[in-house]
C-alpha cells in the first residue's frame, strides 16, 4: 500500500538526498588513500604516486585533487565550493606530517603544484616548484638548508615558474634575465651563478612581474598555491594541450587533477641532483640501463633539456648507495607494472626520492619487442603482448630507412631519441615549419631544445633535431609520442635560431631552407639528401627475411611472433584492393586472403581509354557492339591473370563504376579545338560530334551522376560483357586445374529493383558461358553498400544479393553531403584545430553517422539473408580503429591496400583479443 506524502516533505526530503550526495563527493585524495585503478579520478601521475606510495617506495608525502574538481571548474569558472575546505584539511595533515608550516619564516615548508591527466600528455600542462617561498621564506630555506644559494636559486626558480605559468609573463622575458646574469659573471651554466648573483635576479624577476602581470609577485604562500592549482586546471585547455590532444586522440571532457607534494630538492650541490630513468631503452627495447642525471639541478632541468645530463649509469660513480637504490626500485615497479616504466627521481642530499612513475612511451620497434621479451620472462601473456602494440606503430615499422652505402656527408650525432629517416629543409622555428609544410614542403625543426609552445611545428616536421636534451627531454618524448623521428642533445651543432643557422664542426653551415636528413635510429645527422631503403620488417613481409641474430633480424622475430598470434586468434578475414596480377600477387605476400576490390576502370586507363570513350559515345548498336567486341578479349586476359595470381582465394570484381568524366574528352580543350578550327575555317566533323555528345553527358558532379549500376543500365551489353569476361576466365582457369573464386560486385545500387535487372542478365551470360565451355561455374553476385538509401533499404537488398560490401569513401561523402576531392584541401584542417572533426571521417569511419547505417545494414541484411557474406572495401578497411568498428559490428572481412594489410591483420587480432578478454570479465 503506498504512502501519499506531503508534498513539501518530499521535496525536503529531496533536498536532503542532494545535500547528501554533495557531501559525499570527495574532491582530495592523501596520496595513502589511492592505488593506479582510480587513474580517472586521480589522473596517471596521481595514481602512481598512491601506488608507490603503497608499495611502501620513498615518495614524498602529499595529496591529489581529483578530475571531478577541475570539470566544475571548467564547466562553472568556480572550485567546488568544499574544494578550499578539503585542501585546507588535508594541507594540515601534511604540516603535521612533515613538522613545518607552509611558507612560514623559519623552516617553511614547499610544496610542489602539478598537473596529471588520465593519460600521459608531457609538457602539455603547468607544473609549479617551490610554493610556499616569499622574500622572508626564503632566509628560512636558506638557514634550514645551510645553503644561501641554493635557497636564492629555488626563489628565483618559483618567480619565474609561476611568472610563466600562473601570471601568463612571456618567459623569454626571464630567459633573457638569466642569460644577462650569466654574461655580466662571465659563466655559461647557471650552476656558476652565486647567492648575490641569484638574489639580484630575484629582484629583476619580480620587477619583469610587476611589469608585465600588472601586480606584486604573491607572497602569501596559500594564494601561491591556489593560484597555482587554478593554473593547473585553466591549463588543460590551453592550446597547446588541445592540439596535442587532437594529435593524440585524447578525449577533450577527462579534465586534468592537480597533485600537491612536499618538495624534494635535488639543487642542494653535488650531493644531490635529479633524473629520468626507464626500465629498458624506450628506443630500442633493450634491457639495461638507460635514462639521464643532472647534479645539482630541479626536475624541470632535465625534461627542458636546458643543460646537457650525463647517461644514468654514470651515477653509479656519483652515488653507489641512491644507483643500486634506485636499480632495485626499477625492477620493482617493472615487475609490479608488467611493462616499460617511465621513473621520475630526485637525490636530496644522498637520499633517493620517487616523484612519479608511469608506462613509458616507446617506439614502435621497442613496443615489439617489449612485448615479447615480458612474455618470454613470464610476466605477460600473448594475449596481453598483441594488446601491447598497434597498428599504428607496425606502420611506422613499414616505413623506409637511410641506404648506409651511401656516399652522405655527415654534420655530427646526437642521441638517437625516435627511430626513423626523415629528409626535408631546415627551419628553425614552429611557425615557418607550419608554413612551409602547408605549402607543401618537408622541413625539419631545428631548436636549441623545444618546449610546448613547439608542439603545432613538431607536428609539421618531418623530424626533430635538437642541440641540447636527451632521451627524456621534452622533444624526445613527445616525437616517441607521436612516432616522429627525433635527434636530440647534438652538443657539436651550434643552433643560431636568430641567425636561423646551424654550424656544425668543421665551420660547416646549414642556413634555413638547406636539406638535411636526420636518422633517429642511430642520431646521426646528413648534410643534404641521403637515399633510403626498404624497412626490413617490409622485407620480411615479402618473404625476404627472416629472423636471426642482429637487431633487424631481433625486431622481425618479434613481429612475426605476434603477428602469428594475431592471425590464430582473429576472427575477420582480410582482403586485398588490387586490381592487377601484380598487386594481387604482392597482396598475397602480405597476407591476404583474397581481393575484397578490383576496380575494372583501372583497366581501362592507358590505350583502352579510347575504346571506353567510344563505347560511352556511341550513337548505333553496331557502333557499341564493335567495340564491346574489342573489349572482350582484353578483359578475359586481365581476369585470367587475377585468378592465376589469387588462385584458392575470393576475388571480387566490381563492375565499370567511373565517374563519366574520366572516360570523356576535357570539355574545355575540346570546345577550344573545335573553336580554332571554326576560326581557321577547317572544323573537323568528328570533333563537332565529338563535343555535342561530351556536351550531352557534361555533369556538374559526376559522383553523383552517370555512373555505377546507372551507366550498366543505360548502355547496353557493357555489364554483360564484363560478366562474360569473368566468367570466360573462370572457366579457362578451373580447366587448366586451377581453383578460381569469382565474385561480381554491383556498386552504386540505390534500390532492389536495379540489382534485379543486373543480376537476371548476369545470371543468363553466366549460364551461356557453362554451356559454352562444359565447365560449373560457381559466381556468386553482390553488391555495394555505397548510399544511404541502400543502407537503408538493406532488407530489401539481400533478397537479390548473395553479399555486400561496404564501400564506406562513397557512403561517408553521400552521408556527409562532402566531395572528398574539395572537402579535405578547403575546410578540413579548419574543422580539425576548431574541434568538430577529432580525425577526418575519410580516415577513421564516422560511429555515429556512418557507422550507424553500416550496424543497421548489417542487421537488416542478414535478417533476410542469414548466410549474407559482409565485407568493407573502402579505405577504413585498413585503419586501425574502424578495423575494431568492423569487428563489432559483425562483418566477415575488411579490404585494404596491399601495403596496410599487415596492419588489419593485426588490428583484426587485436580487436578479437580485446573482445574475448571483455567477455571473460
Amino acid at each position: 500500500m503506498s504512502e501519499n506524502k506531503d508534498p513539501h516533505v518530499a521535496q525536503n526530503d529531496a533536498s536532503d538526498a542532494s545535500d547528501a550526495s554533495r557531501a559525499a563527493v570527495k574532491f582530495v585524495y592523501d596520496f595513502t588513500e589511492g592505488n593506479r585503478n582510480l587513474k580517472d579520478l586521480l589522473g596517471g601521475k596521481g595514481a602512481n604516486l598512491a601506488e608507490m606510495t603503497n608499495l611502501g617506495l620513498p615518495v614524498p608525502p602529499g595529496f591529489t585533487i581529483t578530475t571531478e574538481a577541475c570539470k566544475t571548474y571548467l564547466a562553472s569558472g568556480e572550485e567546488p565550493v568544499e574544494l578550499r575546505d578539503e585542501v585546507s584539511a588535508h594541507l594540515d595533515a601534511l604540516e603535521k606530517k612533515m613538522g613545518k608550516k607552509l611558507g612560514q619564516p623559519n623552516d617553511p615548508l614547499l610544496v610542489s603544484v602539478r598537473s596529471g591527466a588520465k593519460f600521459s600528455m608531457p609538457g602539455m600542462m603547468d607544473t609549479v616548484l617551490n610554493i610556499g617561498l616569499s622574500d622572508k621564506s626564503v632566509s628560512g630555506l636558506a638557514k634550514q638548508s645551510g645553503d644561501d644559494r641554493f635557497a636564492w636559486d629555488s626563489y628565483r626558480r618559483l618567480i619565474q615558474m609561476f611568472g610563466k605559468t600562473v601570471l601568463d609573463v612571456d618567459g623569454e622575458l626571464f630567459e633573457d634575465a638569466l642569460e644577462a646574469a650569466k654574461a655580466a659573471k662571465k659563466v655559461t651554466v647557471d650552476t656558476d651563478l652565486e647567492a648575490a648573483d641569484l638574489k639580484k635576479l630575484v629582484t629583476k624577476f619580480k620587477k619583469i612581474v610587476k611589469t608585465e602581470a600588472g601586480r606584486d609577485f604573491p607572497q602569501d604562500p596559500r594564494e601561491q598555491m591556489d593560484l597555482a592549482i587554478r593554473s593547473v586546471f585553466e591549463s588543460w585547455n590551453t592550446d597547446r594541450a588541445k592540439l596535442y590532444r587532437r594529435q593524440e586522440r585524447i578525449p577533450g571532457d577527462l579534465g586534468t587533477a592537480v597533485n600537491i607534494c612536499s618538495m624534494v630538492f635535488g639543487n642542494l650541490g653535488p650531493d644531490s641532483g635529479t633524473g629520468v630513468a626507464f626500465t629498458r631503452d624506450p628506443a630500442s627495447g633493450h634491457q639495461g640501463v638507460y635514462g639521464d642525471y643532472l647534479q645539482n639541478a630541479q626536475g624541470e632541468d632535465v625534461v627542458a633539456g636546458i643543460r646537457n645530463t650525463v647517461p644514468l649509469a654514470d651515477l653509479e660513480q656519483i652515488d653507489k648507495k641512491s644507483y643500486d637504490q634506485l636499480m632495485q626500485i626499477m625492477e620493482t615497479l617493472e615487475t609490479h607494472y608488467k611493462d616499460l616504466c617511465d621513473i621520475e627521481f630526485t637525490i636530496e642530499r644522498g637520499q633517493l626520492w620517487m616523484l612519479q612513475t608511469r608506462v613509458g612511451k616507446r617506439t614502435a620497434g621497442a613496443a615489439f619487442r617489449i612485448a615479447t621479451q615480458l612474455v618470454d620472462q613470464g610476466l605477460i601473456d600473448e594475449a596481453e603482448a598483441l594488446q601491447r602494440v598497434n597498428g599504428a606503430q607496425l606502420a611506422q615499422l613499414m616505413f623506409p630507412r637511410f641506404d648506409e652505402t651511401a656516399k652522405v656527408e655527415q654534420l655530427g650525432r646526437g642521441i638517437a631519441a625516435s627511430p626513423g629517416a626523415a629528409v626535408g629543409k631546415a627551419v628553425f622555428d614552429s611557425y615557418t615549419a607550419i608554413k612551409w609544410s602547408r605549402s607543401g614542403e618537408k622541413v625539419i625543426l631545428i631548436r636549441r631544445e623545444t618546449n610546448p609552445d613547439d608542439l603545432d611545428g613538431m607536428i609539421a616536421a618531418e623530424g626533430i633535431l635538437t642541440s641540447r636534451g636527451g632521451k627524456t627531454s621534452h622533444a624526445a618524448v613527445v616525437a616517441r609520442g607521436m612516432g616522429k623521428t627525433c635527434v636530440c642533445g647534438a652538443e657539436e651543432i651550434e643552433v643560431d635560431t636568430k641567425r636561423r643557422c646551424l654550424t656544425a664542426p668543421g665551420g660547416v653551415v646549414i642556413e634555413e631552407g638547406d636539406v638535411v636528413s636526420i636518422d633517429g635510429s642511430t642520431g646521426k645527422v646528413y648534410a643534404g639528401e641521403v637515399p633510403v631503403v626498404p624497412s626490413p620488417v617490409v622485407e620480411y613481409f615479402e618473404g625476404r627475411m627472416h629472423a636471426g641474430a642482429d637487431d633487424a633480424d631481433e625486431l622481425v622475430g618479434a613481429v612475426h611472433r605476434i603477428m602469428a598470434y594475431a592471425d590464430r586468434v582473429r576472427r575477420l578475414r582480410v582482403r586485398a584492393n588490387a586490381d592487377n596480377a601484380e598487386d594481387a600477387l604482392r597482396a598475397r605476400r602480405f597476407g591476404a586472403q583474397g581481393i575484397g576490390l578490383c576496380r575494372t576502370e583501372h583497366m581501362f586507363l592507358g590505350e583502352r581509354r579510347e575504346m571506353v570513350e567510344r563505347l560511352i559515345l556511341a550513337d548505333a548498336d553496331e557502333e557499341r557492339e564493335k567495340a564491346l567486341e574489342q573489349l572482350l578479349p582484353l578483359q578475359k586476359s586481365d581476369f585470367v591473370e587475377l585468378f592465376e595470381a589469387m588462385d584458392g582465394l575470393p576475388v571480387t570484381v566490381r563492375l565499370l563504376d567511373p565517374p563519366l568524366h574520366e572516360f570523356l574528352p576535357d570539355i574545355t580543350e575540346l570546345s577550344v579545338r573545335v573553336a580554332l578550327a571554326e576560326s581557321r575555317k577547317d572544323s573537323n566533323e568528328n570533333d563537332l560530334r565529338l563535343l555535342q555528345a561530351v556536351h550531352r553527358l557534361h555533369e556538374q558532379n559526376p559522383m553523383l551522376g552517370l555512373r555505377g549500376v546507372r551507366l550498366g543500365l543505360v548502355i547496353p551489353g557493357l555489364f554483360t560483357m564484363q560478366v562474360r569476361a569473368i566468367a570466360e576466365a573462370a572457366a579457362e582457369r578451373k580447366s587448366a586445374k586451377g581453383d578460381p573464386r569469382a565474385e561480381i560486385m554491383i556498386p552504386l545500387v540505390g534500390t532492389v529493383q536495379e540489382l534485379e535487372i543486373v543480376r537476371e542478365e548476369a545470371e543468363q551470360v553466366i549460364a551461356e558461358v557453362e554451356e559454352t565451355t562444359g565447365v560449373e561455374l560457381k559466381l556468386s553476385l553482390g553488391t555495394m553498400i555505397e548510399l544511404p538509401r541502400a543502407a537503408l533499404t538493406a532488407d530489401q537488398i539481400a533478397e537479390a544479393a548473395e553479399f555486400f560490401s561496404f564501400g564506406t569513401n562513397d557512403l561517408t561523402q553521400t552521408v556527409w553531403g562532402f566531395s572528398r576531392d574539395d572537402v579535405e584541401a578547403s575546410f578540413f584542417t579548419a574543422y580539425l584545430e576548431k574541434g568538430i572533426f577529432g580525425v577526418s571521417p575519410f580516415e577513421t569511419i564516422d560511429k555515429d553517422g556512418v557507422g550507424k547505417l553500416v550496424r543497421d545494414a548489417v542487421a537488416a541484411g542478414r535478417a533476410t539473408r542469414p548466410d549474407l557474406k559482409l565485407g568493407v572495401c573502402g579505405e577504413h578497411g585498413g585503419d586501425p580503429e574502424s578495423v575494431h568498428f568492423f569487428h563489432e559490428v559483425g562483418l566477415d572481412y575488411v579490404s585494404c591496400s596491399p601495403f596496410r594489410i599487415p596492419v588489419a591483420r593485426l588490428e583484426a587480432g587485436r580487436a578479437a583479443s580485446e573482445s574475448a578478454g571483455s567477455d571473460h570479465r
